[in-house]
């Protein structure tokens, strides 16, 4: 802490982003990353980038971008944001669409980002309990709110939340903002963005970091209404003109254009899941039902903590959550075939 620090430095909670270790032999199944690379078209379109463009500035509004998405999900490219990774279009949200004076409402068990850019922006907040079965409960949303929000599937339990539950959701808050955070949708869920034309009040973001193989490029997007995304302009024009450059913009319009790879490497994660699912359950693991990259998974005979300690000694990292009622789980990535064998052989010692 330093004497130059203002007064709202010093009461921050940064959030803390999951271990990157530095050793390359380890199985690294704590982050949610792909393990297949992104579409070689998206390589090759940023392959192409790499000239003597790089001396000028990038479009400042991505068009090249909105329109792939557009183009994929139906929508007008006025209906599209995009930004530094799904953090920043996150922050410009909450910044710019929930409103002070009735508090943000998200559940108890959740992205823990939340509560961070709560305290980062001002905003009151209430964390809705899941149910028993760590599931959502819509009818628990219904009350005065300055706006809604939610992974969906959710993180890190992974269950999903049906379009039907969704969409009562909205008609239940007509006069606030309901964001679905869709960070996994691909692996198992069905998108909202097929509603934004019915309900203004409603804002779907994604990021390229999951499904398609992108973490290291930094491209999060939104959809809804154009005077929600009007709203994220101001904040990002506000902020930072240029989030991103040429490369990032070229890789993630060409990553959306190339849908048959994006299929075909969501089916693959999908069925390792399934696999590793049965694998967990084999040697007595109780594992949420999961929609996303990953499982949420607890032993009733065995402790997560010792268990994250003796996969991290034979070289698997998995991440652990300490807070209450989600103690014991382990959240465990789904790796390629040669990683999972490795997570499932390392339990089997232990």
């Amino acid at each position: 802490m330093s004497k130059f620090w203002s007064p709202f430095v010093k009461d921050l909670v940064p959030y803390v982003p999951g271990e990157q270790p530095k050793l390359s032999k380890l199985v690294k199944l704590n982050t949610n990353e792909n393990p297949y690379g992104p579409s070689p078209k998206a390589i090759a379109a940023m392959q192409a980038e790499l000239n003597d463009d790089l001396r000028l500035y990038p479009d400042p509004n991505g068009e090249r971008l909105k329109q792939a998405v557009a183009d994929y999900y139906g929508v007008s490219s006025k209906q599209v944001f995009v930004g530094n990774g799904s953090d920043e279009v996150l922050a410009h949200a909450f910044h710019g669409l929930f409103q002070h004076g009735q508090p943000l409402l998200f559940p108890d068990i959740s992205y823990s980002f939340y509560p961070v850019y709560c305290g980062l922006y001002g905003i009151d907040f209430v964390q809705v309990p899941l149910d028993e079965q760590f599931q959502i409960r819509v009818e628990d949303y219904a009350r005065p709110n300055g706006g809604i929000i939610f992974p969906n599937p959710n993180a890190p339990t992974g269950r999903v939340l049906a379009l039907q539950a969704i969409e009562q959701l909205l008609k239940a808050n007509p006069h606030s903002v309901v964001l679905v955070d869709e960070a996994y949708i691909d692996f198992g869920g069905e998108t909202a963005i097929s509603l934004v034309d019915q309900y203004p009040n409603l804002l779907v973001t994604q990021t390229l970091s999951k499904s398609r193989s992108l973490a290291g490029l930094r491209v999060g997007i939104a959809v809804g209404h154009p005077d929600l995304i009007e709203a994220l302009e101001r904040i990002k024009n506000s902020f930072n003109s240029y989030p991103l450059d040429r490369l990032a913009i070229a890789g993630a319009a060409a990553a959306f254009e190339d849908k048959a790879y994006f299929q075909q490497t969501c089916r693959q994660v999908i069925d390792s899941r399934e696999r590793v699912v049965a694998g967990l359950q084999q040697l007595g693991f109780e594992v949420l039902p999961s929609a996303a990259n990953f499982v949420f998974a607890r032993h009733p005979h065995k402790e997560a903590a010792q268990l994250a300690a003796g996969l991290r000694e034979q070289g698997v990292i998995v991440r652990h959550f300490k807070q209450p009622r989600i103690e014991q789980f382990l959240r465990i990535s789904i790796g390629d075939e040669a990683q999972n064998s490795a997570l499932l052989d390392a339990l089997r010692g232990l």
